[in-house]
């Protein structure tokens, strides 16, 4: 059974909590990605900023993505899976959190993202449509 490190997207790059959300919007359009870390001035994982969270909370709040630090939008700790974590725990973790990407951590280093395509592609047939379900349901 695959891992963490085995699906995930390798050597994610953070968004820095003291960083603008336009910033990260910027960083998010160039990589092409939907989501960000968000890490500290201490290196250690703060959250995860997605583009929907630039949405929501900044944009459709009418604040200012100029002046809105990416770090005021993470929420408590993030919720991450281990490098050697299978796609069974992957899966389970999503689920339980209700979340479409889990950064990846070895140890206490961040070392790629995980998506819910990546775990899609890497699970058996009936558990994608159980995972789809799990995510979707309030």
């Amino acid at each position: 059974m695959p891992v963490a490190r085995d699906i995930m997207t390798p050597s994610a790059e953070c968004i820095g909590t003291e960083d603008s959300v336009l910033d990260a919007a910027r960083k998010l359009t160039e990589l092409g990605v939907g989501a960000l870390p968000i890490c500290g001035t201490d290196d250690k994982l703060k959250g995860v900023l997605t583009d929907r969270d630039i949405t929501v909370k900044v944009l459709g709040k009418g604040r200012d993505p100029q002046q809105t630090k990416a770090g005021e939008l993470a929420q408590g700790e993030a919720v991450t899976i281990g490098a050697d974590d299978d796609t069974n725990e992957i899966f389970a973790t999503m689920a339980r959190h209700k979340v479409r990407r889990l950064p990846v951590i070895d140890g206490h280093r961040l070392v790629g993202m995980v998506a819910l395509a990546d775990v899609a592609r890497a699970l058996p047939d009936p558990q994608v449509g159980d995972l789809l379900e799990a995510l979707s349901t309030d």
